[in-house]
């Protein structure tokens, strides 16, 4: 029997710098270690590197996630931008309707030139 006075004593770990973590990381999704090699190589415990590879898939997910995001923002602004040469086609369109008395609606794609009275 063990004395009642014995205490199990963590392993003590030293601080891993970004650039190990982000090391250890590339080299186990690259297939170059595995997560028990890797958590022997670096004296890290392999739930250390588990918790490492989570959130950088995690944060890789956020960072596509704000790439969509911004390139939504882009299409609509290109939509508003399109909406607005389109409203703005048509007001002219109006406009030379009215001057000229012509229903350019009717008119065949690229006969407009030709139909219209001249002055």
């Amino acid at each position: 029997m063990k004395p009642q006075n014995e205490h199990w004593r963590k392993k003590s770990y030293q601080k891993v710098t970004l650039e190990t973590k982000l090391l250890v990381v590339d080299q186990i999704l690259n297939g170059q270690l595995s997560t028990n090699f890797a958590s022997k190589k670096y004296d890290v415990p392999r739930t250390t590197i588990t918790y490492w590879l989570r959130e950088y898939s995690t944060l890789v997910q956020q960072n596509q996630g704000m790439g969509k995001d911004k390139e939504i923002r882009k299409l609509k602004e290109k939509i508003e931008e399109l909406e607005f040469q389109k409203d703005f086609q048509q007001d002219i369109i109006a406009d030379m309707e009215l001057i000229t008395g012509v229903d350019m609606s009717n008119l065949p794609a690229g006969r407009q030139e030709s139909r219209c009275p001249k002055h």
